[in-house]
């Protein structure tokens, strides 16, 4: 067998943080503020949060355990290999990658609503996607920016994961200056009625947010994508601090965001504006600055999900490549910039073809999304599970019921959306077919690769998987 493909190691312990937090924050916020606000309420969309936030809380510290065990390029898929074996690890794998790609096509759609608001970039209709007009000018700059990612990512890790620093930095220190504004200048009494107004309940109205959160959160497991990837002076377990600070970093943001949008203006007069949370902080400082600051702050945020997404998609499909899951082409990397080329290319293909759906296809991307990140949750909580019972090196309370709660809350997500009848589940027929269309696509990527996984022997694909990371002897299921 050939050597073990490895990526280049450029990343230190503070681009490790910036990488999480920076594609958490994202630009959500902003553009999902209205359903947000509509189904919660302000104070609803908190307490969703706040939940959120708990049970990505317990998620991370699943990842932080199988990290320090297994700290190699693609995470999930690697932790699902060590535990349950090939088609498990196949399972994982595409939807994690899914999940990062929907956030990745979220993005391309989202530049054109925010651009927008910005300056008139509405030109060249084209056709017609459930009730909204897509644009060419629209898809033109998700073309754009797509091809800059894919470049960007492809010239090495050093370079995107310095611009995403840069820009994290960036994010935070203005996003600071509009928060205040909303403090001071708001009132607590604009965020009545603080649970919705959408006749949905109260509690109805915080879960149909709270079943999102994975899609918002999404982002501290950009971390074990990487991890590989790391200096040599950066340990494992400093990895695992790193991941929990971005999702106690985030979790605030969220919170601290959509208390003072809450509070700048009365919410039920702007929720109907297009992007209601800038238009919250121009009526609170009556200034047309500040509305352009927020949209600015979240064109920064929207760069840095982006990359952070779009980089890890592409880490996660490599692992498959690389221990011959799917077709190993995924798996080489460049002779020269040491990134994965072929899983670049793939992932801003994918990008660009969510980017064709336009507006209508935020909503879509959110939910269809949250769905397959949800699984991938779910799959690291058995994991480690399964990890505790087979290396006795990740003992104690952490090892036994912390991923029985984080598998618990990661499948009631999961039940929420897909159970008939649920207030929650995914819309008929689109979202559905989407879902069907991409089983049906990963169906295809696991049967192709065929030849290539029998092409090789499970010890053989372990070390191409694992790495150091191997055990000395087989203890796992590998069918």
């Amino acid at each position: 067998m050939q050597q073990r493909p490895e990526l280049k190691k450029a990343i230190g312990g503070f681009g490790f943080f910036t990488l999480a937090l920076g594609s958490m924050i994202g630009v959500g916020w902003i553009t999902g503020l209205k359903g947000m606000f509509t189904n919660a309420g302000p104070l609803g969309t908190i307490v969703a949060f706040l939940l959120g936030g708990g049970l990505m809380m317990l998620i991370g510290t699943c990842y932080a355990d199988a990290m320090r065990r297994i700290p190699v390029t693609g995470g999930e898929v690697a932790y699902a290999y060590r535990a349950f074996g090939a088609s498990k690890s196949f399972i994982v794998g595409w939807c994690l990658a899914l999940g990062y790609l929907f956030v990745s096509a979220f993005e391309a759609v989202s530049i054109g609503i925010v651009v927008s608001y910005l300056v008139n970039v509405d030109y060249w209709p084209l056709y017609e996607f459930n009730g909204s007009t897509v644009y060419g000018s629209h898809l033109l700059l998700a073309a754009l920016l797509t091809g800059l990612l894919a470049w960007m990512n492809h010239r090495g890790v050093s370079l995107a994961s310095g611009t995403q620093t840069l820009l994290t930095l960036l994010l935070l220190g203005s996003a600071i200056l509009f928060i205040s504004v909303g403090f001071a200048k708001g009132s607590p009494t604009h965020l009545e009625p603080g649970f919705g107004n959408g006749g949905k309940g109260l509690w109805t109205g915080i879960l149909m947010v709270f079943v999102t959160t994975p899609f918002w959160f999404v982002g501290f497991d950009t971390i074990p994508q990487v991890a590989e990837e790391r200096k040599e002076d950066v340990s494992p377990g400093l990895l695992g601090r790193m991941l929990i600070l971005a999702i106690l970093g985030s979790t605030l943001f969220y919170v601290f965001v959509f208390l003072s949008a809450g509070m700048a203006a009365p919410w039920t007069d702007i929720i109907d504006d297009p992007l209601p949370t800038a238009r919250a902080f121009e009526k609170a400082s009556s200034s047309l600055l500040w509305a352009r600051l927020v949209l600015l702050v979240g064109l920064v945020g929207l760069l840095t999900s982006w990359n952070g997404f779009f980089l890890s998609a592409s880490r996660v499909i490599f692992a498959l490549g690389r221990a011959r899951i799917i077709n190993p082409v995924f798996g080489r990397p460049h002779p020269v910039y040491g990134t994965p080329t072929a899983s670049i290319l793939f992932c801003g293909l994918v990008t660009f073809l969510g980017a064709l759906l336009g507006k209508q296809a935020v909503l879509l991307l959110v939910n269809v999304g949250s769905l397959f990140i949800a699984v991938a949750f779910l799959g690291v909580a058995f994991s480690l599970f399964r990890i505790r019972g087979i290396d006795d090196r990740l003992t104690g309370l952490r090892g036994r019921l912390v991923p029985v709660l984080a598998g618990f809350g990661a499948g009631l997500i999961l039940l929420m959306m897909l159970y008939p009848g649920s207030p929650v589940m995914l819309a008929w027929p689109t979202e559905w077919i989407i879902l069907g269309f991409f089983v049906l696509a990963g169906m295809a990527f696991w049967f192709s690769g065929t030849q290539s996984r029998n092409a090789i022997t499970e010890k053989e694909r372990e070390e191409l998987m694992l790495g150091s990371s191997a055990p000395a002897e087989k203890t796992g299921n590998v069918s």
